[in-house]
């Protein structure tokens, strides 16, 4: 490949996925290789070999990462502790009081990330307009910053009451902690996020200083190793609210990269939607250790700033992603009733399935598609993997025995089971907010995502199912649509017929003068940059709000505009809407600066050609009958060809499976689109 080349590597739990783009010729290559849990570099550097691409060809980098995420989930992140306002030690261990699952009597809270210990108090004090009401205490933060280095503490998120409003006493304390502590990382909770709600702002900044040395060390050996072979071009990573940052700005606000693998697929979504015209799409990305469902809604993805892991908060832009532990690496196992379950706990990379023939003789979803027909050996995964069947029904086996089934019943069970809990996951991001799934085209990648699109498809009345290029490496391709971004919020809190305007328009200027900082330190010109503007607002005495853009300069007559559209959006939100007073809880901005954007050409049209099958495999079907179903290679596929079921449809990324009576076309951009008989 020539210069100019541009790669997304993202790094799974099970797969590393690659795509590289040739810019002037607009070619798309897809590869994977495994993981490396014990050093993910090695696995990175594995993908840039893949892609046959030299590194000082490379013009723009992007990654995704799974290791701030890892880290969390795993409890490894830095030994954290939280410095605080005297006498609000406890807000971040009280946290809310309500109960996520209500009737669920054995609920209990996650696990704190920061023992009670380590959470020290310095004498300040502000009210809620960022007015003194105690000077800082100089001489209990200097206290407070040796007790720090005492307790061998790695990293610190600082908290002061109404520092959302007024940095400057955090700031102080970051300083004072950086003169006594140096090699100690600082988390300054204001510099993450302004808007109120201590609790939510707090669990923002541990987050973050809880994944920050990791990813830190990650992030700069991986620049230093790259930048040793030959790389110059850009290093930007993804970030969970959409869009990417550089590598710097991550390695200091790390915790916008929880969710940035599952990110860049709904990326690639919102491209597709706008190219392919599906401008509303349901997103399953079904990976090696996890699913992610997502919605396009009008070309656009669900962005929300409620997100949380594991019950807690991160105050930050996030795309609406739903993650459940259902991907191909899902253990099978038997609960204390004696019943068949699936996930979440998976083989991942090592050993990986029993299939892989690597030392794992668990059975896992992947050897129970692959007993049953829908996986072969008719294309190896990743380019090298071929999977062992007499492996797969070795490990069906123990289960089988256990509920005396035959494995062929098992491994039908297995995917039953794993379908169920995909659309659980679909209904969760649509019926139970009110949307109707069949509004909706479902969009399936990931390695797993075509094996059970069409039946998740068929249980919720959806009719087109679309299998996009690549679907293996599809969030890889989705960060390579990733243009740089920041978000920027302030709170404000008034009634929106006597809000001060000034002010209002004084916070977005403000804003603005940041994100502009931002962007140029990162090179972008200002021909190259945009801003979006928001507004949150609710009805006087609610909690929550709904957020609205701003399309003008702010003025009486925008505010007029403001209000009428808070209402049509609160009907459609909740159904009704109130006599009340309306008021604005907070002004966003977004700063963006704009890549130049990869072109990727639609193919040329081969009209009503259908495409000869390869070969014929035996599946099991649901009954325990058998049929032959065709087998394709997708590379043999162009636009405008046509294939019916029962197939399948492999590839090095992906397989893809439809049932008799589901007919295909591929598309302009060799997607495969796929109407689900009987819907």
């Amino acid at each position: 490949m020539t210069a100019g080349t541009r790669i997304a590597i993202d790094v799974g739990g099970t797969f590393t996925d690659v795509v590289s783009l040739e810019e002037a010729s607009g070619a798309l290559r897809f590869d994977k290789v495994p993981t490396t849990p014990s050093d993910p570099q090695e696995g990175v550097l594995n993908g840039f070999a893949a892609s046959g691409v030299q590194l000082t060809d490379v013009a723009t980098f992007i990654h995704g990462t799974t290791l701030g995420l890892n880290a969390l989930l795993t409890r490894r992140g830095a030994k954290t502790g939280i410095i605080t306002t005297k006498g609000f030690r406890d807000v971040y261990l009280l946290g809310r009081t309500n109960r996520v699952p209500m009737y669920d009597f054995r609920y209990r809270k996650p696990s704190s990330l920061v023992e009670r210990q380590h959470i020290l108090e310095v004498g300040e004090r502000l009210d809620f307009e960022g007015n003194v009401l105690a000077q800082f205490d100089e001489a209990s933060a200097r206290a407070a910053a040796q007790r720090v280095v005492d307790l061998g503490l790695e990293s610190v998120a600082i908290s002061f009451l109404h520092s959302y409003v007024n940095p400057a006493h955090e700031q102080r304390m970051a300083a004072i902690l950086r003169e006594v502590a140096p090699d100690i990382e600082v988390t300054v909770c204001s510099a993450l996020s302004r808007e109120l709600r201590e609790y939510e702002r707090t669990s923002t900044g541990v987050l973050d200083a809880y994944i920050k040395p990791i990813v830190r060390r990650y992030l700069s050996k991986l620049e230093g190793t790259l930048a040793k072979r030959g790389f110059g071009g850009q290093f930007l990573t993804t970030r969970s609210g959409g869009g990417a940052m550089t590598a710097s700005t991550a390695k200091d606000a790390p915790v916008n990269l929880i969710l940035s693998g599952p990110a860049g697929g709904v990326l690639g979504a919102a491209w597709f939607a706008k190219a392919a015209n599906q401008p509303n799409l349901i997103t399953i990305d079904m990976g090696g250790t996890s699913l992610d469902a997502s919605l396009v809604v009008d070309g656009e993805p669900l962005t929300y700033f409620d997100a949380s892991f594991e019950g807690l908060p991160i105050n930050l832009a996030s795309l609406y992603i739903h993650t459940i532990g259902a991907g191909g690496g899902s253990l099978v196992w038997i609960d204390e009733g004696n019943h068949l379950q699936v996930g979440p706990a998976s083989a991942g990379a090592e050993p990986g399935p029993a299939s892989y023939g690597r030392g794992g003789t668990q059975a896992t979803f992947t050897d129970a598609a692959l007993h049953v027909g829908y996986l072969g050996n008719d294309m190896a995964l990743a380019g090298s993997l071929t999977l062992n069947r007499n492996l797969a029904a070795q490990a069906l086996a123990s289960a089988a025995g256990a509920l005396d089934m035959s494995v062929d019943a098992v491994a039908r069970g297995v995917l039953r089971i794993s379908t169920t809990k995909v659309v659980g996951a679909v209904r969760s991001i649509t019926v139970e907010l009110g949307r109707n799934p069949a509004d909706f085209a479902l969009l399936a990648f990931g390695g797993g995502g075509g094996l059970v699109g069409v039946d998740v498809a068929r249980e919720l009345s959806i009719s087109t199912v679309i299998v996009p290029p690549g679907p293996g490496a599809f969030c890889a391709f989705g960060m390579l649509m990733a243009d740089v971004r920041h978000d920027y919020a302030r709170t404000l809190i008034g009634k929106i017929d006597t809000l001060d305007l000034e002010s209002v328009r004084g916070h977005l200027t403000a804003m603005r003068a940041d994100g502009d900082a931002a962007l140029l330190a990162e090179g972008f010109a200002q021909e190259a940059r945009s801003y979006l503007k928001a507004i949150d607002m609710r009805y006087e005495g609610q909690e929550h709000s709904v957020r609205l853009p701003v399309l003008a300069d702010f003025s009486a007559a925008e505010a007029d505009r403001l209000k009428v559209a808070f209402a049509e959006a609160h009907e459609r939100a909740y159904g009704h809407t109130m006599p009340d007073p309306v008021e604005v809880v907070a002004v966003r901005l977004s700063a963006i600066g704009h890549q130049a954007r990869p072109h990727v050409p639609p193919q040329e049209r081969r009209d009503g050609v259908t495409v000869p099958h390869r070969t014929t495999r035996p599946v099991v079907e649901v009954d325990g009958s058998v049929t032959e179903y065709a087998i394709y290679h997708r590379d043999d596929f162009r636009h405008g060809d046509k294939i019916a079921g029962p197939a399948v449809v492999s590839e090095h990324t992906g397989t893809t499976v439809l049932h008799a009576g589901d007919t295909a076309a591929i598309g302009a951009y060799g997607e495969i689109v796929i109407t689900v008989a009987g819907n």
